[in-house]
């Protein structure tokens, strides 16, 4: 499609220096250009970008963040936009393409009033304003409270994240995946909640099989196998013991030089190098462990002592495996040997296990008793499908996190929109803050172009809608559904979407138009050769004297 490479998005400055009016519309324009991108990836009739990379990978998503991941863009405006959508991932994990869509209309709104010569503090200034009002309508009467503990209802919030994408057919697995991760992953202390699904909640990724196989395990797989053949490979109630010292002697460096003057001198070098790694084992050996994992290697004379104590290990795990190991089964990381206490021993995990899946081992440490950190399992035929998938899933543990740390929600389909810029638009009777309320239209209207339905009868109608709801007590619930394109009033099992998330899009949309409107003056430092304002080359000032 973009010809093996990279897609470029040439949104370029023609000048050195551009300033004032010019520069604002030039931003303005790469900041539409961006949106219009990503505007047909919104909903659950979403269409795919197929994207290829330079080395001839492709990437096929509908993920705002993963597109804009992959696309180069040379207009420094545009590179901001960029930045947003990574800005928003990290921060709730879902909402990237409505970001960028509602960021772009809200720069094109501005346009008409920078044509009839406001200045863009004034512009700002109101828009900061409808800001405040958005998050206050938001945090008070347009949301409502759900309980945490219901899981039917967490699990119905988190389904209409999923649905709009390539994982939405296998729902029902995603949303169990991603509602026990997070309660495994969850820790509470002195009052405060903490969810770290980057950290502690891995995604390991298999081809092969189909994706109803995917699973969330009851504790971690690691891709590794036993270092000695004849270790065990499969221990019930294990006692683990984790390191990040090596089992074996220390080299000297290249430049250490070693002289020997004896015929002895050499067989004693061997028996000083034994006798060190025979002290480290012993260490080990007198806890009596059953598994030991480090994260250095593991010499073959280690694995000759931990064998006949009857001892397996693993070598070279990375420190995140590590660290989730320990707080999977209770064990802590020791750095010396001569350290090892019995307190540091796991014994949380109920079995060890090494598995083969495909032509690789895996190693299972599963029906722990109290995991705080988990392995997600995904199984699917290719590894385009597998990438997609991870994308799709992360996205879901996303949303429930966001739940568990803030349970309020509002309604889906672009009803909160109508709600809000409702609200505005009795607030503000004229300038940029009533344009800010009708920017906020376009992610109903989007949803409506996406379905291939009538874009200005759905609106009106919707608008209708919303001006005869008189209870204000509740949100009004009318909004388009994203399949086929009709309104329909979002009631318990209809889509809703958390706060947190459309509180981070209105702010980063606001905060990004506002930024952009702000620059009136772009410079560039690098200058081409040849170009108009560069001093002659002292070549063609000489052929200029004669």
């Amino acid at each position: 499609m973009f010809g093996g490479r990279a897609p470029v998005l040439v949104l370029s400055q023609n000048t050195k220096r551009s300033s004032g009016r010019k520069v604002q519309v030039e931003n303005i324009n790469a900041g539409k250009q961006i949106a219009d991108v990503i505007r047909t990836c919104l909903g659950p009739q979403a269409m795919l970008k197929m994207l290829m990379d330079p080395m001839g990978g492709i990437v096929m998503t509908n993920d705002g963040n993963a597109i804009l991941r992959e696309i180069t863009v040379q207009h420094p405006a545009a590179k901001s936009m960029i930045e947003i959508a990574r800005t928003q991932d990290e921060e709730v994990g879902d909402g990237t393409t409505s970001v960028i869509v509602l960021a772009g209309e809200m720069l094109a709104t501005a346009e008409q009033f920078l044509e009839q010569q406001i200045h863009p503090t004034v512009i700002i200034r109101q828009y900061r304003q409808a800001l405040e009002d958005m998050v206050a309508l938001l945090e008070g009467p347009l949301s409502i409270p759900i309980d945490r503990n219901d899981k039917s209802a967490l699990a119905n919030v988190i389904k209409s994240c999923v649905g709009t994408k390539f994982i939405g057919k296998w729902s029902d697995l995603a949303v169990n995946i991603a509602l026990d991760a997070v309660d495994t992953v969850m820790l509470t202390e002195n009052g405060r909640t903490e969810v770290d699904l980057k950290r502690y909640a891995k995604v390991e990724k298999i081809p092969g099989g189909s994706i109803e196989e995917s699973q969330i395990l009851n504790g971690i797989m690691i891709n590794k196998d036993v270092t000695h053949p004849k270790m065990r490979r499969y221990i019930q109630n294990p006692r683990i013991m984790l390191l990040d010292c090596p089992l074996e002697y220390k080299k000297g460096e290249s430049q250490t030089n070693v002289e020997i003057s004896g015929e002895i001198d050499f067989t004693r070098m061997l028996e000083i190098e034994e006798e060190h790694v025979r002290h480290i084992c012993d260490a080990i050996i007198a806890l009596k462990p059953d598994v030991v994992f480090t994260e250095k290697g593991v010499s073959d004379l280690a694995q000759h002592f931990l064998l006949n104590a009857g001892i397996t290990a693993l070598r070279r795990v990375r420190k995140s495996d590590n660290n989730r190991i320990a707080r999977a089964c209770g064990a802590t990381v020791v750095n010396r040997t001569e350290e090892l206490q019995e307190s540091d021993i796991g014994n949380g995990c109920g079995l060890f296990e090494i598995k083969k899946l495909g032509d690789e081992y895996f190693c299972y440490l599963t029906e722990c008793k109290n995991p705080k950190a988990c392995t997600i399992l995904l199984r699917g035929a290719s590894k385009d499908i597998l990438n997609e998938t991870e994308r799709n899933l992360q996205d879901a543990m996303q949303v429930a996190r966001n739940i568990v740390l803030n349970p309020r929600l509002v309604p889906g389909g672009g009803a909160i929109e109508m709600a809000v810029a409702h609200q505005l638009l009795q607030k503000a009777t004229h300038g940029p803050s009533r344009a800010l309320a009708h920017a906020l239209e376009i992610i109903p209207r989007t949803l409506a172009q996406n379905c291939g339905s009538n874009t200005i009868r759905t609106l009106t109608a919707l608008r209708a809608k919303h001006a005869g709801h008189t209870d204000s007590s509740k949100p009004c619930c009318w909004g388009i559904d994203g399949e086929s394109g009709e309104l329909v009033e979002q009631g318990p099992n209809g889509i809703w979407e958390p706060l947190t998330v459309k509180l981070q899009v209105y702010k980063t949309a606001v905060e990004t138009a506002i930024l952009l409107l702000r620059i009136d003056d772009i410079v560039s430092g690098s200058k081409k050769q040849g170009e108009k304002g560069e001093p002659p080359k002292p070549a063609q000032v000489a052929e200029g004297h004669e």
